[in-house]
């Protein structure tokens, strides 16, 4: 399956927009070395995110609506993809912002102490971005690692770790979206990862740390911010952040007569799955959604630009490795979610203008 392109011709972004982008989503990061964010969060991980880590996660997604009011923060992936295109291409970059070439940014994220390297899905070569997976093997391949693309089935635990083809792996990529590796079939990936032998990124520890959309709703808490950093940046935070808040906690009835103003999404799901705009839910919709598992965000409207004569929705994503920035891209669509069914969607390189 080849990755949908919408076009060969960037579209622009202001680069006060992009600035704006990237020091919040370093803001953000630098909140998992805060020891007060830290503790106010404790409580709340689960197991598999209080293992501790050494590197930042692989290619954090930070996704953004802009609008007049500056860009707004919508998802923030634990492990962004979108960067390969096929035909051994990849997404071409902003060369005015980036000091080397983007296969060799993405190859400095990858320690060359992991020279086996696993890169996991769920029934990986049903995945859409398998093409995609496939690329990031032949180019690790290529800085002499070896690496397999597999399922989390085809990984085997023994006593050292976790082999395959008779090989150790040093590490996985993760692309599995079971963060936190509760499910059964990750069990033995949970039991190597405890015990320290094998290396998993992206890892949990980001993903509750950052990328859960529940701490989007802490962020909103009163005084949680407030405790752990000082008022400019907990302004940075929330001017980019639309208003989110856990549905159980609101009135039920209020929610309802607002419910055009929100958009409803499920907790731990990614991808626009389960993202319901208020203004097209029915009574019986919102009557039958999960209080604790659903997060109630303030409505941004994606953007609309023009690509090869269809006017299309669009948002940016940066992908990070720490503070780091790795790459840029945007997306354009219509309908209401995210994604690249309708003729002219797809991926889309940037440009920054003054």
């Amino acid at each position: 399956m080849k990755l949908t392109l919408a076009s060969e011709t960037p579209v622009s972004i202001l680069r006060q927009d992009f600035e704006t982008m990237l020091n919040f989503s370093r803001c953000v990061f630098s909140l998992k070395d805060n020891e007060a964010y830290l503790a106010a969060m404790h409580a709340t991980l689960p197991d598999a995110a209080h293992v501790s880590t050494q590197w930042p996660s692989v290619l954090m997604g930070f996704d953004f609506h802009l609008t007049t009011d500056g860009p707004k923060l919508i998802e923030i992936n634990n492990n962004a993809g979108g960067l390969y295109i096929g035909d051994q291409r990849w997404l071409p970059q902003a060369d005015d912002i980036f000091d080397n070439a983007l296969p060799q940014r993405l190859l400095s994220m990858f320690p060359e102490q992991w020279n086996n390297i696993a890169i996991m899905d769920e029934d990986v070569t049903q995945q859409y971005m398998y093409p995609e997976m496939c690329a990031y093997a032949e180019l690790l391949r290529g800085d002499g690692r070896k690496v397999w693309v597999c399922s989390p089935e085809d990984l085997e635990l023994q006593q050292s770790g976790l082999f395959i083809d008779g090989e150790k792996i040093d590490a996985i990529y993760n692309r599995h979206t079971d963060f936190y590796l509760d499910d059964h079939v990750l069990a033995h990936i949970w039991s190597a990862y405890r015990e320290g032998q094998v290396v998993l990124n992206p890892h949990p520890r980001s993903y509750a740390l950052i990328g859960d959309k529940s701490r989007m709703v802490d962020w909103w808490r009163e005084g949680l911010l407030e405790a752990c950093v000082d008022s400019s940046l907990v302004e940075q935070i929330r001017a980019v952040t639309p208003a989110t808040h856990q549905l159980s906690e609101m009135d039920l009835d209020q929610a309802w007569a607002e419910r055009k103003t929100w958009v409803f999404k499920p907790s731990a799901r990614h991808g626009g799955k389960g993202v319901v705009l208020g203004k097209a839910m029915s009574r019986k919709r919102f009557a039958a959604l999960d209080l604790s598992e659903t997060i109630v965000q303030q409505l941004v409207p994606a953007s609309r630009v023009e690509v090869e004569g269809h006017e299309l929705k669009f948002d940016v994503r940066l992908y990070m490795h720490g503070e780091k920035l790795i790459a840029l891209a945007g997306r354009v669509w219509s309908g209401q979610v995210t994604n690249f069914r309708e003729e002219g969607s797809g991926w889309v390189a940037l440009s920054i203008d003054d």
